[in-house]
C-alpha cells in the first residue's frame, strides 16, 4: 500500500468507530470491542465484525449452503427453501431489527450468515442420524451449532480456521432457534475460556441452555424463528402438504396467514416491545438489557410452532425415505473410517479431503472426528453420489411441479 493508503484508511476506520459510539444504543456491541483469539499481523482497515462477515461469506462451507436441506429433502421444486436462502432471510430480518434498535448490523450479519453452516446433509433428520453415529464411534453428540464453530474455527483454511471474533462465534454457538425463549437477555462479559467451556458442556449435555453474550446475537436467535416459521408454511402449501386455512384461526387473525404478513407482524412486535434498547440511559446488565416479543405474540408464536411441528415437520404424508438415508449414512461413515484407518495417504477420503488439510488438524482429531467433519460438510447431492458410488440403495427425488 502507498503511504497515503496507510494513513487515510486507518483514519476512516477510526472515524467509523467513533460514530458508532454516538449512533448506536448504549447496549450495542461496538466494533472496537471485538475480540480475536489470535492477534493478526495484518488487521486491515475493515471493522472487525464486517471482516468476519466477509470471511464467512467467502468460506467453502458457505458455498455448500446452496444444496443443503432446510426442511424438505429430495424434492425437485425450485421454489422450496434451501439453507442458503434461509440464512439470507435471517440476515435481512435481523439487520432490520438491529437497525431500528440501534445495534451493530455488521455483527448481526456475520452471526446470521454463519449460524447454520454446520448442518449436515438432509437437515435436522441428518443431524440426528449423524449424532447417533458419532456416539457409536466414541464421539460426543453431533450438534449443528457446535459443528458450525468447528468448520469456521478449526476446519477451514487447511485446519487453521478464520480466526473469527468471540462475539461472532458465540452468536453462532448460541443461536438455538428451535428453543422457545421469547425474551432474551445476553450473558455478557464472556471470554474465550468461557466459550470453550460452553462448547464442552453443550457437547456433553445437548440440552444445556446457552445464551448469546450480545444483544446482536439475541436478535439473530429470534430472527431465526421469524425467518423459518412462515416460510416453512409457504413451502408446505406449495407441496400441498397443508392448506392455508389449516393455520390456527387465532394465529391467522393476529399474526397473519402468509409468510410476508407473519414476518412483518413478528418483526414489528419485536421492535416495539424492545424499544427500551434505544433509550439513552440504558446500561449493559441493567433491567433494560433484553429483547423479546410481547406476551400475546409470544403465546401465538408458540402455538404456531406447535402447528408446524405437528402438521409439517412430523407429518407422515410427505416424508422422504429416511430409512435408506440412514443406511447410507451408516455405510458411508464405516467406509470412510476403514479407508482412514488402513491408508490415510492414498484413500478416496485422502484424495478428496485429507490432502487439503494441515497435519495439525489430522493430529488433533481422531479418525471418527475427521469422518464426521467430512460427511457433515457434504451437500445433499454429493452425499447421494458418494453413497451410490459404494453401492448404497439411495432414495429418488420426488418431482413436484413449480
Amino acid at each position: 500500500m502507498t503511504m497515503d493508503t496507510d494513513r487515510v484508511l486507518p483514519a476512516i476506520q477510526e472515524e467509523l468507530n467513533r460514530q458508532e459510539k454516538s449512533r448506536f444504543s448504549p447496549l450495542a456491541t461496538l466494533s472496537r470491542e471485538a475480540l480475536r483469539r489470535c492477534p493478526e499481523e495484518r488487521p486491515g482497515y475493515r471493522q472487525l465484525f464486517a471482516q468476519d462477515a466477509d470471511r464467512i461469506l467467502h468460506s467453502h462451507a458457505f458455498t455448500r449452503y446452496i444444496d443443503k436441506t432446510q426442511v424438505f429433502s429430495l424434492v425437485d421444486n425450485d421454489h422450496i427453501t434451501h439453507r442458503v436462502l434461509h440464512v439470507q432471510m435471517v440476515s435481512r430480518i435481523a439487520r432490520t431489527v438491529g437497525r431500528f434498535l440501534g445495534l451493530n448490523e455488521d455483527l448481526i450479519e456475520a452471526v446470521a450468515l454463519g449460524h447454520d453452516i454446520g448442518h449436515p446433509p438432509f437437515g435436522h433428520e441428518g443431524e440426528q442420524i449423524l449424532s447417533r453415529l458419532c456416539r457409536q464411534h466414541g464421539l460426543e453428540s453431533f450438534l449443528h451449532n457446535v459443528q458450525s464453530v468447528q468448520f469456521l474455527d478449526r476446519f477451514e483454511r487447511r485446519g487453521r480456521g478464520w480466526n473469527l471474533t468471540l462475539q461472532v462465534l458465540d452468536g453462532i454457538l448460541c443461536h438455538d432457534g428451535e428453543v422457545h425463549k421469547p425474551q432474551l437477555m445476553p450473558e455478557r462479559d464472556k471470554t474465550f475460556a468461557d466459550f470453550d467451556r460452553q462448547i464442552a458442556d453443550k457437547m456433553h449435555e445437548p440440552r444445556t441452555r446457552l445464551f448469546p453474550m450480545t444483544l446482536e446475537g439475541c436478535v439473530v436467535r429470534l430472527s431465526d424463528t421469524i425467518s423459518y416459521i412462515g416460510r416453512d408454511i409457504e413451502d408446505a402449501i406449495e407441496l400441498k402438504l397443508i392448506r392455508r386455512d389449516d393455520i390456527p384461526a387465532e394465529c391467522g387473525e393476529r399474526l397473519g396467514t402468509s409468510n410476508g404478513t407473519i414476518v412483518y407482524t413478528l418483526v414489528t412486535d419485536l421492535i416495539v416491545n424492545s424499544r427500551q434498547v434505544r433509550d439513552g440511559d440504558a446500561e449493559k446488565g441493567s433491567a433494560k438489557d433484553w429483547i423479546g416479543f410481547s406476551p400475546e405474540v409470544a403465546e401465538l408464536l408458540l402455538l404456531l410452532k406447535k402447528f408446524n411441528y405437528n402438521h409439517i415437520y412430523q407429518n407422515p404424508a410427505f416424508k422422504p425415505d429416511f430409512d435408506r438415508i440412514h443406511k447410507c449414512y451408516e455405510r458411508l461413515f464405516g467406509h470412510y473410517l476403514r479407508e482412514l484407518e488402513h491408508d490415510r495417504a492414498d484413500s478416496e477420503v485422502g484424495r478428496s479431503f485429507l490432502n487439503s488439510m494441515a497435519e495439525e488438524y489430522l493430529q488433533r482429531h481422531p479418525p471418527a472426528a475427521v469422518v464426521r467433519d467430512y460427511i457433515a460438510g457434504m451437500t445433499d447431492d454429493f452425499f447421494l453420489s458418494q453413497a451410490r458410488a459404494i453401492g448404497c440403495d439411495i432414495p429418488e427425488r420426488t418431482c413436484i411441479a413449480n
